[in-house]
């Protein structure tokens, strides 16, 4: 096929840099109504324009007006083919600067872009993997050659490759909770390079493989870094969660605590039962931990959350007086928020839950749809 001159391809790495660095760009999404309004690309500086593929199918002519000349111009569509074609009609109809997303909106839920949150003690570090097309937020604590990875995504590969060039070995993964909204790659990534997979024992009941029982009162090592288990059971999202307090610095919430709302109880169908444990987790568990504590959650809900690097995190102490979940002082008006107040559920998230049990193995691209769109984790959507 002969290139078109002017047309552009950008990757799901190079957007997630504008998208951090609040850089100015313009979005044409020509997905259907719906799919855009369940899902999108966003970003301070983002402006995003959806015209549906098949009302431009007769040419761009008449929407040019409705898109700035001159400005860098994204056409993103569900896998590649319809934006590129849109594309190459601006750029036949006169316009520059025009990119189309390589592997469309898929690529854009699969990409992770590691963020160094800080150092530990000993010298060792650590990084958040955001998953700016997904909300999904993972960790790789690195301490003197070795790293473990918290809620690890399905895209394996990236951790692999980053603690390659780290020259540090994998010797951990762990999972906060049985998650979801979204498959998990702990299990096989431990798998893959020889290390221990943990999940806590009371999400793993129903389980068809072997793990590690991750259970409060532990304590893991890395390198030089105790990674304490303690003294953080936090049921509520799942009655198996527990979080992780890292060099008596860092809180990893899972998908307890978010920087804007905190965890539904309701994804494995136990929201009445577990209601209570949320508000004892968040409302006096929590409460036990230094306020100093820097808060890592597993998911973000908004671009808002994003810090100015693009991490996701917070103060413990500054989340108790912005954090609206975390002040709702009467009881019975928390148990009807968090139980009939509810955002739609996420996708396939039945089917997500089977799949991180082992009950199920469905394919690759199986997997990427079952995972298409926001993670819908937290009590405000």
């Amino acid at each position: 096929m002969i290139p078109i001159v002017g047309l552009e391809v950008m990757t799901a790495k190079e957007l997630a840099r504008i998208v951090v660095n609040k850089e100015e760009l313009f979005i044409l999404d020509v997905r259907n109504e719906s799919d855009f309004k369940d899902w999108k690309i966003e970003g301070e500086g983002i402006e995003v324009l959806n015209i549906p593929y098949f009302d431009l199918l007769d040419g761009v002519d008449a929407v040019l007006d409705q898109i700035p000349d001159g400005n860098k111009v994204l056409v993103v569509c569900a896998k590649e083919g319809s934006s590129q074609f849109i594309a190459e009609q601006m750029v036949e109809a006169g316009r520059n600067n025009i990119f189309y997303l390589e592997g469309g909106m898929k690529s854009w839920s699969e990409h992770l872009e590691p963020i160094r949150i800080g150092d530990l003690t000993d010298g060792g570090s650590i990084y958040q993997f955001v998953r700016l097309g997904k909300g999904c937020l993972s960790y790789m604590i690195i301490s003197n050659g070795e790293a473990v990875i918290v809620d690890t995504l399905r895209m394996t590969d990236v951790y692999g490759d980053f603690a390659k060039e780290q020259h540090v070995q994998i010797k951990h993964t762990l999972d906060t909770h049985l998650h979801a909204d979204h498959i998990s790659g702990g299990r096989l990534l431990a798998e893959k390079v020889g290390a221990t997979y943990w999940l806590p024992a009371k999400d793993a009941t129903e389980v068809v493989f072997n793990y590690a029982m991750l259970e409060e009162g532990q304590t893991l090592t890395v390198g030089n870094t105790k990674i304490n288990i303690q003294p953080v059971y936090s049921p509520g999202h799942t009655i198996g969660s527990t979080s992780l307090i890292v060099d008596d610095r860092y809180l990893l919430t899972g998908d307890i605590l978010f920087m804007e709302s905190i965890g539904r109880p309701d994804l494995a169908g136990k929201a009445e039962d577990w209601v209570g444990d949320l508000r004892t987790t968040l409302y006096h568990r929590y409460k036990e931990l230094s306020e100093e504590l820097i808060v890592l959650p597993a998911h973000f809900a908004n671009i808002s959350e994003l810090g100015e690097r693009g991490q996701v995190s917070g103060r413990l102490a500054d989340l108790y007086v912005i954090n609206p979940g975390l002040n709702i002082p009467n009881e019975a008006d928390f148990r009807d928020k968090v139980t009939n107040h509810l955002p739609p559920q996420p996708n396939a998230y039945q089917e997500i839950r089977q799949t991180n049990m082992g009950k199920i193995q469905p394919s690759d691209e199986e997997q990427r749809n079952m995972e298409i769109g926001p993670n819908r984790c937290a009590i405000h959507d």
